[in-house]
C-alpha cells in the first residue's frame, strides 16, 4: 500500500485539499520564513486561463505522478525532460490546479536570462527621477520601485508552496544552472537595496509577480517557509552540471501511447470527437513512429476534422493530413 503522504498529487485533474497532509520536510530542508501575508488562492489574479484548461484534462503517467510526489516530499525541484509537446510545462499547471496552490509563477528562459531578474528588479532610475521631481521633499518610498520576480515571489514565506515553472532551462547561459544552486539549497536571498536601509525602515512593502499583490520584506531578507514546487523543463538540448542534477529530482515524460492519446482527445474535445476520428489517431501514431510529431498537432487536426470548417470534405481531409506531417520531414 502506498503511503498517503507520498500520494498527495494524483494526476486526476480533480482539485482537493490533501496538500495539508503532506509529510514534514526532511530536517535538512526545513525553512523558517515567517508568514506575514494572506495565502494565495486559485482565484488570485494572474492565472493563465488556457493553461488552466489544459491542466484540468492533463493525465500524467504513473511514473510522473510518483516523481511529483517525491519532489513534493523532499522539497526538491523536479527536472522534467522529454520531446516538445509531451506536456512538460502543463505538468506544473496540473499540480497547481489539483493541489489548489494558486496561479503558476512562470519564468521562461532565454539565452540572456539572469538569476537576479528572476529574484527581483529595482528601478533605481525611476526612483531618482521621482526624487528629482519632488525637489527637497522626502525621497519616495523605495518599496514602490522594487518588484519581486517569479523566483523571488515563489520564495515568499507561506503555509503552502507556490508552483514555479522554469521553462526550457537548456536555452540558458551556461552559468545559470550553477547560479541557481545556492538559492535552491538555502531557500532564501537578500535584497541589498533594502538590507542597507536604516533601522527605522526595517520593513518595506514591495510588489510581487502576482498582479496587484504586495509583500512585506524585513531587513531585506526573503526566506521561504514552504519550499516551492519547482518544475524545470528541458528539451534535452544540453547537459547540466552534476551538482545541479544532484539537487533535483528527475523524470522523463514519454510520448503518449494510443490509449493515452485517445484520453487526451476526449478530454479536450469530447468523446464524440474521438469516435469520429479514431482512424486519424491511428494514422498519427503510425507517422509518429517514423518521424517527429507533437500531440498538439493531433489535437489541431482532430479539431479541424470535426469543427465543420467551410470546405468540401476532400479539401478538409487534405488540410487535416497536412497538420499531422512529421516536423522533421515527410511522413
Amino acid at each position: 500500500m502506498v503511503d498517503p503522504r507520498l500520494s498527495i498529487y494524483r494526476g486526476t485533474g480533480e482539485p482537493h485539499d490533501d496538500i495539508a497532509a503532506l509529510s514534514p520536510p526532511p530536517p535538512w530542508r526545513v525553512f523558517t520564513g515567517e508568514v506575514t501575508s494572506a495565502p494565495v488562492t486559485p482565484t488570485t489574479p494572474g492565472a493563465r486561463p488556457t493553461a488552466e484548461a489544459r491542466a484540468r484534462v492533463y493525465r500524467p503517467s504513473s511514473e510522473v505522478v510518483h516523481m511529483v510526489n517525491v519532489a513534493l516530499c523532499l522539497r526538491r525541484p523536479l527536472l522534467v525532460t522529454g520531446k516538445p509537446g509531451t506536456g512538460k510545462s502543463t505538468l506544473a499547471f496540473s499540480v497547481a490546479h489539483e493541489l489548489k496552490l494558486g496561479p503558476v509563477l512562470y519564468w521562461p528562459i532565454g539565452s540572456h536570462s539572469k538569476l537576479g531578474d528572476a529574484l527581483y528588479r529595482y528601478d533605481a532610475i525611476g526612483r531618482l527621477q521621482e526624487a528629482g521631481m519632488r525637489g527637497g521633499a522626502a525621497p519616495p518610498d523605495i518599496g514602490r520601485f522594487v518588484r519581486l520576480g517569479p523566483l523571488g515571489t515563489a520564495l515568499l514565506p507561506g503555509e503552502r508552496p507556490r508552483v514555479l515553472l522554469i521553462d526550457e532551462l537548456d536555452k540558458s547561459d551556461i552559468d545559470l544552472p550553477n547560479d541557481l544552486l545556492n538559492v535552491f539549497e538555502e531557500g532564501q536571498f537578500d535584497i541589498p537595496e533594502l538590507s542597507r536601509l536604516p533601522d527605522d525602515h526595517l520593513e518595506v512593502r514591495v510588489m510581487t509577480e502576482d498582479p496587484g499583490r504586495s509583500a512585506t520584506i524585513t531587513r531585506g531578507q526573503v526566506c521561504c517557509r514552504a519550499f516551492p514546487f519547482v518544475v524545470i523543463t528541458s528539451n534535452g538540448e544540453r547537459e547540466f552540471p552534476t551538482a545541479f542534477l544532484r539537487r533535483c529530482q528527475q523524470v522523463n515524460i514519454q510520448q503518449p501511447d494510443s490509449e493515452k492519446l485517445a484520453e487526451i482527445v476526449a478530454g479536450h474535445l469530447g468523446p464524440e470527437a474521438l469516435e469520429e476520428t479514431r482512424e486519424l489517431v491511428a494514422r498519427f501514431v503510425e507517422r509518429r513512429d517514423r518521424g517527429d510529431l507533437a500531440t498538439d498537432q493531433l489535437l489541431n487536426a482532430v479539431y479541424l476534422a470535426v469543427s465543420g470548417a467551410k470546405s468540401d470534405p476532400a479539401t478538409r481531409e487534405q488540410l487535416v493530413d497536412r497538420l499531422i506531417q512529421p516536423l522533421d520531414g515527410p511522413g
